[in-house]
């Protein structure tokens, strides 16, 4: 039983005439007359009688003609909502993505998009890189905001931020006046660690090249939490550019240059390669790609290190 059916059937039935139903539906009378055989054998009673030259409904057809009517509804309405959704799409978009993220590249690009797509619902979900991808491959999220590179195959990758690493220390800090302060210098101070991560591999290795070591370290969870540590002045650590924008603004947060050590962190939009986009997901990937910026805070804008040397957020 498909819709066509019950076009046929209705129409048979309006007419009057099988004859009359072809002419309106564009199709031969013996195309009606299969049509409505294939929908009785399926129903398994006669819906019209054709005594007389006139065509009139068995018992079993005034019992089919209110649900052919309702279903043909439910489809004009399905279909009329898809369209609508084509026109102005609804819903919900889900991104994981690490809270520092969420915090300071995500919100320019949700703007953006709620400006174009009000009526789609954006869902974020903080995570850690693992636990991200993890969602992705779960289906659990329409997409992940990591570090690059991603190498997984089963994914689609599209860079949307890139800024640089740089060493935060509290305001007055020594290191501020130390002309392009290297690992030993860094190795004098309290130092701040991610617990996990690439970022924190590629430290700990800097530090081994150098035969150096802090001597005081403290481990932290979150650039967030590394960010207010820095600000206490309890230590000095790398962070992300955009995270500390507003507290170099406000002199609570120096940044101190270092031309023996240039780190990046390249942020990519990750989905899928076999999950099929909705129109708004589709918008959301064009924004966030159209949203890809460098953000050097000190010292200016310089080419991007190879990607060895690309951190993990």
């Amino acid at each position: 039983m498909d819709f066509e059916q019950l076009k046929t059937f209705l129409e048979v039935w309006h007419q009057k005439s099988f004859s009359r139903a072809a002419r309106k539906l564009r199709i031969t009378q013996p195309a009606v007359s299969a049509q409505i055989l294939s929908l009785e054998r399926e129903v398994g009673e006669r819906l019209f009688d054709r005594k007389g030259g006139k065509i009139t409904f068995t018992a079993a057809g005034r019992v089919f003609e209110p649900f052919a009517e309702h279903a043909l509804d439910c489809q004009r309405h399905l279909l009329l909502m898809i369209s609508e959704q084509r026109r102005s799409p609804r819903g919900e978009i889900s991104i994981s993505a690490q809270e520092s993220t969420s915090l300071y590249v995500l919100p320019d690009v949700f703007a953006e998009f709620k400006k174009h797509f009000p009526k789609v619902a954006l869902k974020i979900a903080r995570a850690e890189r693992s636990r991200t991808i993890e969602a992705l491959l779960a289906r659990e999220v329409d997409f992940g905001v990591v570090s690059l590179p991603v190498t997984d195959k089963r994914f689609m990758v599209e860079t949307i931020h890139v800024d640089e690493l740089v060493l935060a220390t509290p305001k007055g800090h020594p290191l501020c006046s130390v002309t392009s302060p290297g690992p030993k210098d860094i190795a004098q101070h309290s130092f701040l660690l991610p617990k996990q991560g690439r970022q924190r591999d590629l430290l700990l290795n800097l530090f081994r090249m150098h035969d150096v070591y802090p001597k005081t370290v403290m481990e932290v969870e979150s650039s967030e939490l590394m960010k207010r540590f820095v600000r206490a002045g309890l230590g000095i650590g790398f962070l992300p550019s955009v995270n500390i924008e507003a507290e170099i603004k406000a002199g609570d947060i120096a940044v101190v240059k270092m031309d023996e050590l240039r780190m990046s962190r390249d942020l990519g939009l990750i989905y899928l390669k076999e999950k099929s986009l909705t129109h708004a997901a589709k918008a959301f990937l064009q924004i966030a790609i159209g949203g890809v910026r460098l953000d050097p805070v000190e010292p200016p804008a310089r080419k991007r290190p190879a990607p060895q040397d690309t951190a993990r957020q």
